[in-house]
């Protein structure tokens, strides 16, 4: 059984010092939560002091997005191989600010994901459903397309490799998030397609993590709701004590 997994998603906040800062200061705060995998994900000009700090820790280094291609003229963008030369062992593909303001489609989230698992690299698929298609009872069919989408034509011992997240859209960055009951849900249906895709033991085997306000204050119950494996957290992990505060409720 895989251990509960948190990762930090800093988003496009953190010059290199303030990573420095809050990576050492995530570091020193984790060192005795055992059973627990940690991630951070700062933005990728802080990569590098990032996985300075966390050098013979058991914090992971992750990306926050990537490119399906190995090279080429595509400015601005950065490779998997790019990312695994970095020391990242996970990266985020499909996060919702990136389907909803750079418009991407099941179909480049897709080719991502696949860039990322032929690299050696532990992708994180983010899916989630906004506020009016929940509200007209679209939820379950918006999860089963993004998700089928991304998973169709894998190995079965690919799958194996991607870790899910459950974001809510209308829950990021709105302080507004998801009960354990309808977290619970949404995850019981993950893993139910799961189990079609690729089989009862593999579907075991992948991690569920919520993510859409995660907050200290409401970890706890969330960590609670049944086949909930983690978090990815957004705003609530610029702040060490309030990152460390929920790593602290996922800790068996």
């Amino acid at each position: 059984m895989k251990p509960p997994l948190v990762v930090g998603n800093w988003k496009m906040h953190g010059a290199e010092s303030e990573a420095r800062r809050l990576a050492r200061r995530i570091r020193r705060g984790s060192g005795r939560m055992r059973g627990v995998e940690i991630v951070l994900a700062p933005p990728f000009t802080a990569l590098h002091e990032v996985r300075r700090v966390a050098r013979g820790s058991r914090l992971a280094l992750g990306a926050q997005d990537v490119h399906w291609e190995a090279q080429g003229a595509f400015t601005g963008e950065i490779s998997p191989q790019m990312l695994a030369e970095a020391g990242c062992s996970f990266v985020i593909v499909g996060h919702s600010e990136r389907r909803r303001l750079f418009h991407e489609s099941n179909q480049i989230v897709t080719q991502k994901l696949s860039a990322a698992l032929l690299s050696g690299l532990r992708p994180i698929l983010c899916v989630g459903e906004t506020w009016e298609e929940r509200r007209t009872g679209k939820t379950m069919r918006v999860i089963a397309g993004q998700l089928g989408t991304a998973l169709k034509g894998l190995e079965k011992s690919a799958i194996e490799k991607v870790e899910i997240a459950y974001e809510p859209v209308w829950a990021i960055g709105t302080g507004r998030n998801a009960t354990a009951d309808q977290a619970s849900e949404v995850h019981l249906r993950i893993r139910s397609l799961l189990k079609e895709l690729a089989g009862t033991r593999i579907a075991a085997g992948c991690r569920i993590l919520y993510g859409g306000s995660v907050r200290p204050d409401n970890a706890a119950e969330l960590s609670r709701a049944r086949e909930v494996s983690g978090a990815l957290v957004g705003g609530a992990s610029l702040k060490a004590e309030d990152f460390l505060a929920i790593v602290r409720c996922f800790v068996p």
